[in-house]
């Protein structure tokens, strides 16, 4: 098997690809949650998302570390355990939003809230689940060589 490529078939070069778009995105992200046009600019976020702009960014940041460690070097344990890192500040994150509810989404009769409410009921479950498999994962990894 070529050396570039690994036994899941994907090559270096295509997932170091994906870590730098990654990186790239959270970054834009993040400047444009902060700088322009920043948050205030969404007209459904109310004053109530300083509440959990610590958290967001704090995904942001941590992702974008974990894409940069990830173009050096992304042997499954380090993915593994970056994953487990970035879903748990996503997961608090989710959680903050949940409890604080930054929105606004105009008419109450349109159901917008309930839907918000359900799209972030499926992301916390989503990364629990995510981070058990993750943790499954780091176990599996720790016990074989790359």
């Amino acid at each position: 098997m070529p050396t570039d490529t690994r036994p899941d078939g994907r090559a270096v070069s295509a997932r170091r690809s994906g870590y730098l778009v990654a990186a790239l995105l959270s970054g834009a992200l993040l400047y444009a949650a902060h700088a322009w046009p920043g948050w205030a600019a969404v007209p459904f976020l109310t004053e109530r998302t300083d509440e959990v702009l610590g958290l967001v960014t704090a995904t942001l940041v941590a992702g974008i570390a974990a894409n940069v460690a990830y173009l050096v070097r992304d042997p499954r344990w380090l993915r593994s355990l970056g994953d487990i890192v970035t879903t748990s500040i996503g997961l608090a994150a989710l959680v903050r939003i949940w409890a604080v509810f930054p929105f606004d989404f105009g008419d109450p009769d349109v159901g917008w809230a309930l839907v918000a409410r359900v799209v972030l009921g499926f992301a916390v479950v989503g990364s629990a689940i995510g981070i058990a498999v993750s943790l499954v994962c780091l176990v599996r990894a720790a016990g074989h060589r790359e």
